[in-house]
C-alpha cells in the first residue's frame, strides 16, 4: 500500500496526532517548566515499544529514537484504562534521570494492543537533598529522590491513590508534580483517540504496515546520508569543566568510523564511572537514545525532511565500556546526565564536523543551564518551589548563516518563561535579561550570542540551583578558522564590593537583596573572522553584538563614530596570519592539553580502566592531585606509580582486567 506519497501522508497523520497530544499537555500542565519552557516529550510507540511518530515543534527533541520495549515487558497484563509509569533510571534505562517521569499507555482495537502512546515530564522536584532534585555534588542515586519501577499508575481508568499519595509525601511540591503527570494522561488519552481514528481511515492492518515502514523509511534515509559521507575514521574530544566537587576535567572521547551505510561510535577512552551524578545511564545497550541525540541533530542538519523515529537508530552502534561515565554501574548518580549529554553532544558533532566539514557548523554553547528557586512568598508566607529560566547559549557558525543568538542548536527546544509570568508565579525581580556582547566566537559566520539573566531575591534563605553549569574553562569550539566562543559565568552580587565569582557552583543560599547573575557561553564560530564582511561586523557593533574594540581585535575592522575605516581596515587585514587548524579550542584548552596531552590522558584512562569500577574514580583523582610538575605520558605513570605505592590496598591492575573479563 505504502508507496512514497501514501507513506508521507501516513507520516503527517502521525506528526498531527503526536503535536495533538503536545498541545493537550502544554495547556493542561501545571508548572512552568512543563507549559513554558516545554521540558516533556510525548510520542506514538508501535507493537514492539519503538517510537515512530513526534511532534516537531513542541517538547524536547532528545527521544525520537527511544524504545520503551524494556519498560512495557516489566509489566504483566494490561488492560484497556491502565497507565503505566517510571522514574527510576536503572529499572530499564527509559527515565535517565528521577525528575523524567515517563508514562505509557496500551491503545486496544478488537481487543488487542496495536500501538502505545507515551512520553515524559520534567517534575521540578522529586524529593532528595537538594530542591530540585539536582546537583552536581551528589554521589549516589537515593539521594536524587523518590523512584518508582515501572508499574501501573492508572488501573483501567482509574488513578492508584496509594501510588499518588507517596510522591505527594516525598516530593516538596506534591501539586505541581500530580497536575503534570495527569496533564500527561490527558496527553496519552488523546493520542490514543487519534491512533483508533487512523485505524478507522486506514484499517487495522494498513495502520500496522504503516507503523513498521516508517521505521524502514528512516532507516533508509539515514544510511543514505552515511554513504554520502566518505569512509575513514575520525577522533575527537571534548572536556566537562569538573568531574565532581573535586573539580577535575571529565574527557569524552570518540572514535568515529563509517563505513558504507554504517557508523560505529566508540565511546572508548572517556572517564571511568564518577563519584558525582554527571554520569550517563545507557545500560550498555548500543543504540540507546540519549549516546545518539547529536546523531539526531546531525542527521536533520543533512537532511531537514527526514522521518524522527526509532528506524534513525539501525546505522549506528555504540560502544560504552562497562564502568565509564557512559554506562555506570548502579547505584551511581545520574541527575546531571544532560551536562554530560551537551558535552557528548559537542564530540558527535566535532567528529563528524570533519567528515563533512562544509556542511556543519562550529559548536554550540552546550551549556543549557536550568535555574530553580525555593523561596518564601512574603505576601503570603508560603514555599515556593519554581524553574525560573533556562539560561541557554547560542548555537555555532553555520555554513551559510550566523549562528543562532541566545538559545541556538540543541538546546534551542528549551524555551525561555516570559520574566512577567515568573515573577507572577515567584517572588523575584529581573533585573536583566538580555544577550552578552562579545561572547559569540569570531568568525565569517559568527557564534551565536550568550544569553545572561540577573535577578534578586527577597526572603532569607533563598536556595538556588543551576544545574549543566559549564563550560567556564573550555570554551566551545570554533573551525575552519573560526574562533572559540566566550566562556559561562557566574556571579552573586555583581558591581558590588562584596561581589563572589562562583563557577560552576550549581547551589547557593541567597539572602534578601541578593542578586545572582549567569550566563551561558556562546556558540563557536565557522570560518575566518578576516574573512567577515566589514558592513556585518558594523552592523554588530550597531546591534550590540560585538564592541568595536573586538571588531578591531577578531575582525580587524577599524569603525570609528560609526563608520567602518575601509582604508585602515585592509592594512590590517592584509597583515592577519591566515588560522590553519581544523578546531580552535581556546587558551585555556591549549594550557591543559600542554600538560594533559592526548597520549597521557590515554594511558590515564588504560590504567583506571584495569581496575575494579569502585577503584577508578577514587584512583583518576588520586593521579590528578600528584600531576603537578609533571607533563604527558610519563609524568600520568609517575602518579599512577605514587598513588600505587600509597594505597596498598589497590588491586594489581592486570588482575583486575582478568577478573573483569571472566
Amino acid at each position: 500500500m505504502f508507496d512514497l506519497l501514501n507513506l508521507q501522508v501516513f507520516a503527517n497523520h502521525t506528526r498531527a496526532a503526536a503535536e495533538n497530544m503536545a498541545y493537550t499537555l502544554q495547556r493542561t500542565a501545571h508548572s512552568a517548566f512543563v507549559k513554558e519552557t516545554e521540558d516533556f516529550t510525548v510520542m506514538l510507540i508501535n507493537r514492539k515499544g519503538e517510537t515512530f511518530g513526534v511532534p516537531m515543534g513542541l517538547g524536547a527533541t532528545w527521544y525520537p529514537g527511544l524504545t520503551y520495549t524494556r519498560a512495557i515487558e516489566m509489566i504483566d497484563d494490561y488492560k484497556p484504562g491502565d497507565v503505566a509509569f517510571t522514574n527510576d533510571p536503572y529499572s530499564c534505562f527509559v527515565a535517565t534521570h528521577a525528575p523524567d517521569t515517563h508514562l505509557w499507555k496500551p491503545v486496544f482495537y478488537e481487543g488487542e494492543i496495536i500501538a502505545w502512546t507515551g512520553g515524559h515530564i520534567h517534575n521540578t522536584d522529586m524529593g532528595g537533598a537538594v530542591p530540585a532534585s539536582l546537583s552536581r555534588a551528589l554521589t549516589e542515586i537515593h539521594q536524587e529522590g523518590i523512584r518508582f519501577p515501572p508499574m501501573k499508575l492508572v488501573n483501567e481508568g482509574v488513578f492508584d491513590e496509594q501510588i499518588l499519595k507517596i510522591m505527594t509525601t516525598n516530593v516538596r511540591k506534591p501539586d505541581l508534580n500530580i497536575g503534570d503527570m495527569k496533564a500527561l494522561v490527558g496527553a496519552l488519552n488523546t493520542g490514543e483517540r487519534k491512533i483508533l481514528a487512523m485505524v478507522e481511515k486506514f484499517g487495522k492492518d494498513a495502520f500496522l504496515e504503516g507503523t513498521e515502514v516508517l521505521l524502514d523509511h528512516a532507516e533508509a534515509q539515514a544510511r543514505d546520508l552515511l554513504r554520502s559521507m566518505p569512509d575513514g575514521t575520525w577522533e575527537f574530544v571534548d572536556y566537562a569543566d569538573e568531574d565532581s566537587v573535586e573539580a577535575n576535567p571529565c574527557r569524552l572521547k570518540l572514535t568515529l568510523t563509517i563505513r558504507g551505510d554504517e557508523a560505529l561510535l566508540d565511546f572508548t577512552g572517556s572517564d571511568p564511572q564518577l563519584g558525582s551524578s554527571l554520569n550517563v545511564p545507557s545500560g550498555g545497550d548500543p543504540r540507546h537514545t540519549m549516546l545518539l541525540v547529536g546523531v539526531y541533530y546531525v542527521l536533520y542538519t543533512l537532511n531537514p525532511r527526514i522521518l524522527l523515529n526509532t528506524g534513525l537508530t539501525r546505522p549506528f552502534t555504540c560502544i560504552t565500556p562497562k564502568g565509564s561515565v557512559l554506562n555506570p554501574m548502579a547505584p551511581a548518580a545520574v541527575g546531571m546526565r544532560s551536562l554530560t549529554c551537551a558535552r557528548l553532544r559537542s564530540v558527535i558533532f566535532g567528529a563528524f564536523n570533519q567528515a563533512v566539514p562544509e556542511k556543519l557548523p562550529a559548536a554550540p554553547a552546550g551549556n543549557n543551564c536550568i535555574v530553580n528557586v525555593m523561596t518564601t512568598d512574603e505576601r503570603n508566607g508560603r514555599t515556593i518551589i519554581a524553574a525560573v529560566n533556562p539560561v541557554v547559549g547560542g548555537g555555532g557558525g553555520m555554513p551559510y548563516r550566523d549562528g543562532t543568538n541566545g538559545s541556538g542548536a540543541d538546546a534551542a527546544y528549551l524555551k525561555n518563561t516570559p520574566i512577567e509570568i515568573t515573577e507572577t508565579e515567584v517572588p523575584i525581580e529581573f533585573v536583566k535579561y538580555g544577550l552578552a556582547k562579545d561572547s559569540g566566537g569570531p568568525g565569517r559566520w559568527r557564534g551565536g550570542l550568550a544569553t545572561e539573566m540577573a535577578f534578586r531575591v527577597f526572603s532569607p534563605g533563598s536556595r538556588i540551583t543551576a544545574r549543566n553549569r559549564d563550560r567556564s574553562f573550555f570554551r566551545p569550539w570554533g573551525t575552519l578558522g573560526g574562533r572559540a566562543a566566550g566562556l559561562s559565568d557566574m556571579v552573586l552580587n555583581p558591581g558590588c564590593d562584596d561581589f563572589k565569582r562562583l563557577g560552576n557552583i550549581d547551589t547557593a543560599i541567597l539572602q534578601p537583596g541578593d542578586v545572582l547573575e549567569i550566563r551561558s557561553a556562546g556558540g563557536g564560530g565557522r570560518g575566518n573572522p578576516i574573512e567577515r564582511e566589514t558592513w556585518r561586523v558594523a552592523q554588530d557593533v550597531a546591534r550590540g553584538y560585538v564592541s568595536a574594540e573586538a571588531a578591531e581585535r577578531e575582525y580587524g575592522v577599524i569603525i570609528r563614530d560609526g563608520v567602518v575605516d575601509e582604508a585602515e581596515t585592509e592594512k590590517v587585514r592584509i597583515a592577519r596570519a591566515l588560522p590553519k587548524a581544523h578546531f580552535h579550542y581556546g587558551p585555556e584548552r591549549d594550557g591543559y592539553e600542554a600538560q594533559w596531552t592526548p597520549a597521557a590522558y590515554d594511558l590515564l584512562t588504560e590504567l583506571l580502566a584495569g581496575l575494579p569500577i569502585h577503584w577508578r574514580f577514587f584512583t583518576k583523582t588520586e593521579i590528578f592531585r600528584r600531576m603537578k610538575g609533571r607533563v604527558g605520558p610519563e609524568g600520568v605513570a609517575a602518579a599512577f606509580a605514587d598513588v600505587r605505592e600509597r594505597f596498598k590496598e589497590m588491586p594489581e591492575p592486570s588482575l583486575a582486567r582478568k577478573e573483569a573479563a571472566e
